[in-house]
C-alpha cells in the first residue's frame, strides 16, 4: 500500500490550523483571505462525503490584537482574557464563511478534563458523534478562558496536542497539523545545508525526538517537540499525522490526493506497509544551486567559486542518519 492509497481511504479528518496559519505575521490580525480559502477547502472535503474536524488557534492571538496587546501576555489571568474576547471574534468569522456554503458549524471548547475523565470523555465523543452524524462541522479549541494547570487534570497547552487528543477521542483516520514549517528534516536546515527532509516516518524513536526544538513564532505555542509528541499520540490511537506548511493552504487537497506534502507519521498498521523515506540530497543540492544564483553583490568568480566549494561539501554527504542517530 503507497502514500496515496492510505490517504484515499481517510473518512473521519481532524485538521488543526495554527495562529500563524491564519493571520499576518506582521500584524497578528487574521488573514481572511486565507481563511476563507480554508473553508473552501473543507467544504470540498464534505462535499466529497468526509467527516470533518476543525481545530482552530487563533483565539488568544485575536483577543490579544483586539485588546491592543504588541507581545504575548505573559500571566495567566491575561491569556484568559484574550481568549476570552479572541474566541468568540473567531467563531464569528468562521460562522460567517461556512454560511456562505449553508454548512452549520459548532464551537467546541475543550479542557483536560473532557479527555480525561471518564464521564466527561463519553460526553464529548457523544457530542462530536451527533455533530458530525448531523452533518455539522465542529470547531474545536481549548477553553482557555477558566482552562488552568490544575494537579488533577492539567491543561493541553498548545493545539497540537489538544488536536492529537481530538483525534484519538473521536477515532479519526487522519490528522493534518497545518503550521508554519514545512515538516520535518534530518536536522535544522536553517543550520545545516546537508538536512534531508523527511516524507515519511514509520516509527517514532528516540533519534527522532532528538529533533525537536521550538516555537518560532511570537504569536504561535507549538514548536516541533509538541508536533512530535502529538504523533505519537494520534499513531498510537490509530491515526496516520500529517505536519504540512500553511502557507499554501490548498496544500490540503495534495495531501488528500496523495502528493508527497509534508512528513507523514504512519500509524503501526500502515507502518507495517511502508518503509521511512527521506528526501535525495541532490533536492536540497538544486536548493543551493537555487539560492546561489540569487544571491546578491557577489562576482561571477566568486560565485563560481562558492558553488564549487558546496558541490565539494554536499558530495561528501549526509551520510543518511536521521538527526542524533541511524535512522
Amino acid at each position: 500500500m503507497d502514500r496515496k492509497q492510505i490517504l484515499n481511504e481517510k473518512n473521519r479528518i481532524v485538521i488543526k490550523v495554527g495562529t500563524t496559519t491564519i493571520t499576518y505575521e506582521e500584524t497578528g490580525n487574521i488573514n481572511l483571505d486565507k481563511l476563507e480559502k480554508f473553508v473552501r477547502v473543507l467544504i470540498n472535503l464534505r462535499n466529497k462525503g468526509k467527516e470533518v474536524i476543525v481545530v482552530s488557534s487563533g483565539a488568544v492571538g485575536v483577543g490579544r490584537k483586539a485588546l491592543g496587546m504588541e507581545h504575548k501576555p505573559e500571566t495567566e489571568a491575561a491569556k484568559q482574557a484574550c481568549a476570552a474576547v479572541g474566541q468568540g471574534r473567531l467563531m464569528m468569522i468562521y460562522e460567517k464563511l461556512f454560511n456562505e456554503y449553508s454548512q452549520l458549524t459548532a464551537q467546541v471548547l475543550l479542557t483536560k478534563e473532557s479527555i480525561t475523565n471518564k464521564e466527561c470523555r463519553k460526553n464529548a465523543r457523544q457530542t462530536f458523534d451527533e455533530l458530525l452524524r448531523m452533518n455539522v462541522v465542529p470547531i474545536v479549541n481549548e477553553n482557555d478562558a477558566i482552562s488552568v494547570d490544575e494537579l488533577a487534570y492539567g491543561n493541553f497547552g498548545d493545539n497540537d496536542t489538544l488536536a492529537a487528543n481530538v483525534s484519538e477521542l473521536v477515532d479519526a483516520d487522519l490528522l493534518i497539523l497545518m503550521s508554519d514549517i514545512e515538516g520535518m528534516y534530518t536536522a535544522d536546515p536553517k543550520k545545516n545545508q546537508n538536512a534531508r527532509f523527511i516524507h515519511t516516518v514509520v516509527e517514532i524513536d528516540e533519534s527522532l525526538e532528538a529533533m525537536a526544538g521550538g516555537s518560532a513564532s511570537d504569536f504561535g505555542t507549538g514548536g516541533m517537540m509538541t508536533k512530535v509528541n502529538a504523533a505519537k499520540i494520534a499513531t498510537s490511537a490509530g491515526a496516520d499525522m500529517i505536519i504540512a506548511n500553511g502557507d499554501n493552504i490548498y496544500a490540503i487537497n495534495d495531501i488528500m490526493a496523495g502528493k508527497k506534502i509534508g512528513t507523514l507519521f504512519l500509524s503501526k498498521e500502515h507502518g507495517k506497509q511502508m518503509e521511512n523515506e527521506l528526501a535525495p540530497e541532490r533536492a536540497k543540492f538544486r536548493r543551493q544551486v537555487k539560492n546561489l544564483k540569487k544571491s546578491e553583490g557577489k562576482s561571477e568568480e566568486h560565485k563560481t567559486t562558492e558553488f564549487i566549494q558546496n558541490e565539494e561539501h554536499l558530495a561528501g554527504g549526509n551520510d543518511g542518519k536521521l538527526y542524533g542517530n541511524t535512522w
